[in-house]
């Protein structure tokens, strides 16, 4: 999954779209939290240009209005953001994920009907070095549910197999997908994997 930050690369959300479906990427998720429902939503309807035709999943954080409005498959709930029980009555046709940061949290937001959840940061991330939970966290929050677990936080070619091994189903990368290209970073994540 890639994790869009704009201030973070001097491409457009539209070009990294069209990298992401051209390399197959499995989802992008459109994080801006600064912006108000307007210009998140220009934003998000310029990353569906970009993955016209594609198979890319969309994921909208924290703004399911926003989600609907664009049509996009996905909303990806902060875990201080809306009750996700509420979000899936209101919103029945997205898929709802959660950010946790705890095994406790993971499995209450699959408890409260979360589609999958993003955990992390499992590994040192700039600014959260503290709070780098650990592929044990990591592994046990994993075990403890049956809807998916993606890692988030630290992901690079030297940590996708750690997080991969301890039972994540998926990963999420901000800082990597925004400063090379989308493909020659999904493919060195890939590769990492053998």
């Amino acid at each position: 999954m890639l994790v869009s930050d704009r201030r973070q690369t001097s491409r457009s959300l539209a070009d990294l779209a069209r990298e992401a479906a051209r390399a197959g990427l499995d989802d992008l998720q459109v994080r801006e939290k600064d912006l108000g429902g307007n210009a998140l939503l220009a934003l998000v309807r310029e990353a569906e240009q970009g993955l016209r035709g594609s198979a890319v999943r969309l994921i909208v954080n924290g703004r399911p209005d926003v989600a609907e409005a664009a049509g996009t498959h996905a909303v990806q709930l902060p875990e201080d953001g809306l009750p996700v029980s509420d979000v899936r009555r209101a919103f029945p046709d997205l898929l709802v994920g959660a950010s946790r940061h705890s095994v406790e949290g993971v499995r209450q937001a699959e408890g409260e009907g979360a589609h999958f959840v993003l955990l992390g940061p499992v590994f040192l991330t700039p600014g959260k070095e503290a709070r780098a939970l650990g592929v044990d966290v990591l592994a046990a929050a994993a075990q403890a549910v049956a809807i998916p677990v993606y890692a988030v936080g630290g992901i690079d070619a030297l940590s996708v197999r750690r997080a991969v091994g301890a039972g994540a189903r998926g990963v999420a990368l901000l800082r990597p997908f925004l400063t090379a290209s989308v493909a020659a970073t999904l493919a060195e994540l890939r590769a990492a994997l053998g």
